[in-house]
């Protein structure tokens, strides 16, 4: 997907974040379940079926529970330390890939309806715009596109 390089700030944003979720899928596709759920590097407890995983909640909590409040379930309980790397016996690649792709869609709608200098309805840690939003995600699922890179060529 190419970004813009002379849209507007929102459109740059958007268009950035959206080019690292489509490498996210990209990275995965045509890995095994076994694959999905392997270790391939040794140090790291990180899966790339638990980066799939990891990143719909990260969109999740950012855009549906914390900016825009819209009553999505928040991806773990409150009050609990995160840990979304950790796999159950139920999660699959299969199952990971359009649930990504489902939250995706719901914090594209959740940014379409907000102007970048509004503020989270609910930062459990202090405000923040929507504009910081977009610039965490795109940060965190560009720091997770690398660790898939090195997953997926230990892999082959």
């Amino acid at each position: 997907m190419d970004v813009t390089q002379v849209g507007t700030e929102r459109e740059t944003l958007s268009q950035l974040l959206d080019s690292l979720r489509a490498t996210v899928v990209a990275k995965v596709d045509g890995l095994t379940e076994e694959q999905a759920r392997s270790r391939p590097v040794p140090s790291s407890a990180m899966t790339p079926l638990g980066l799939v995983k990891h990143l719909t909640a990260v969109e999740r909590w950012w855009f549906s529970v914390d900016f825009a409040a819209n009553g999505a379930t928040p991806p773990w309980p409150e009050g609990e330390p995160y840990d979304g790397f950790e796999l159950s016996e139920q999660d699959t690649l299969a199952k990971a890939v359009p649930a990504y792709l489902a939250e995706c869609a719901a914090s594209r709608e959740v940014v379409a309806a907000a102007g970048l200098d509004d503020l989270a309805k609910a930062p459990p840690e202090g405000p923040f715009t929507l504009r910081y939003a977009l610039n965490h995600m795109i940060r965190e699922t560009a720091q997770h596109c690398g660790h898939l890179d090195l997953m997926v060529e230990a892999l082959h």
